[in-house]
């Protein structure tokens, strides 16, 4: 019997789309910081401020994008986001205070957050369910390849291109992600059957409760991860590998790539635990590397392992979030996953940022590989032991 098709054109647009978006807000994340201190006179706390507007916009928005979609659909629902996040790319050009990037800041998230939501509810109805996790693997690498390029761009642009070409950039981002997005079929949004039973129940409700606990899961690893992020070109110029720190991301990221096509047939082989426990360790002996890292060799080593760890748990921390959820309400689990895992971000950059202030980079990293352990317990104590208590019955319906 052959497989259900995993690359079809709505598969491959929706994933496009959610590049194009993720490009342009990594892009951001690197150039307004600078942008608004030396254009615009700002303070580092203000710069600061800028990034973290937009992602409190995004967060909280996400709930009711997953509500909203239930009744006007999905594809309706990325529309409305992609036009709100075109119109905020075009009001950079013509932002000339910290105020009115501030506001800018606000209107992006609020965009950024219903499309990001809408393309995470589309993909999960568009993979076939036998291949869950194969597609939400390669969808991920969306996200993966955004957080390279996106940087990348950004500080080419802020460093030798002029105000109008930088944020021309974003504008064009925009628009390719509208493109794509416009090329997705055209779904049917009929309320599903199942929503009709209580409506009252649903009308209260902005967050999927079976994607909760995987989401927490997330959030916590998250944290660790926000260290990597933020903080892995400082430390390479600490160590003396400043010249390594640039093919940190380009390894992780083509680990990652290489990756991508196995992990994700094995997690629809043989279940998330056995995913999840050994990735969990490998991430572990990445940030463990990264901590002793005094040659280019081991440096990107940990980068490898790192990104076959965290590069395999983030898209089956996904899976599971949408998989457990019911059809109708797989918008909801994505943005609820998305909130949260975002807040665990947003919380370890400033959990970060002060212990960083207090201890080395070297041992912040030390000590997160046996923390990341520690993760091992967490995962089984809010999904892991279920999932094997859910094969038990199944085992004993089947005899």
């Amino acid at each position: 019997m052959s497989k259900p098709i995993l690359w079809t054109k709505d598969f491959i647009c929706i994933t496009l789309c959610n590049l194009f978006v993720f490009l342009a807000f990594y892009y951001l994340i690197v150039t307004l910081p600078i942008y608004t201190i030396t254009e615009l006179n700002g303070t580092e706390t203000e710069a600061g401020l800028i990034i973290t507007l937009f992602l409190i916009t995004a967060i909280f928005i996400r709930p009711f994008a997953g509500k909203w979609a239930l009744s006007i659909g999905n594809k309706n629902i990325l529309f409305i986001g992609l036009f709100i996040f075109i119109i905020s790319s075009g009001l950079y050009l013509i932002s000339d205070s910290v105020y009115s990037m501030m506001f800018i800041r606000l209107l992006h998230g609020v965009g950024f957050g219903m499309a990001t939501t809408a393309t995470g509810s589309i993909v999960a109805n568009v993979i076939p369910d036998s291949r869950k996790g194969e597609g939400m693997g390669y969808y991920s690498l969306s996200f993966n390849i955004a957080v390279v390029l996106g940087p990348f761009l950004g500080l080419t642009a802020i460093l030798q291109w002029s105000t109008v070409t930088l944020f021309s950039i974003v504008a064009i981002s925009s628009f390719v992600a509208l493109a794509m997005g416009l090329l997705v079929s055209k779904e049917n949004r009929k309320i599903p059957e199942a929503m009709t039973g209580n409506p009252q129940k649903h009308k209260l409700s902005i967050v999927e409760k079976t994607a909760i606990r995987i989401s927490i899961v997330a959030a916590i690893f998250a944290i660790i991860y926000s260290s990597i992020l933020s903080f892995v070109p400082v430390y390479a110029e600490e160590v003396g590998l400043i010249k390594a720190a640039s093919y940190f991301f380009v390894v992780y990221a083509a680990i990652m790539l290489l990756s991508r096509p196995f992990t994700g047939r094995w997690l629809d082989q043989y279940g998330a635990n056995k995913i999840v426990y050994p990735c969990i360790i490998i991430f572990a002996v990445g940030m463990f590397l990264l901590s002793m890292s005094t040659t280019t060799f081991v440096f990107l080593l940990s980068a490898a392992l790192i990104g076959l760890g965290w590069g395999t748990l983030f898209p089956t921390f996904q899976t599971i979030s949408v998989q457990k959820a019911p059809t109708e309400r797989r918008g909801l689990a994505m943005a609820t996953f998305l909130s949260i895992f975002d807040l665990g971000i947003g919380v370890g950059s400033f959990i970060v940022g002060m212990i960083v202030a207090q201890v080395s980079l070297h041992s912040l990293y030390f000590y997160s590989s046996f923390i990341l352990l520690l993760g091992i317990g967490l995962y089984n104590f809010m999904h892991g032991r279920y999932v094997v208590n859910e094969m038990s019955v199944e085992n004993q319906r089947a005899g």
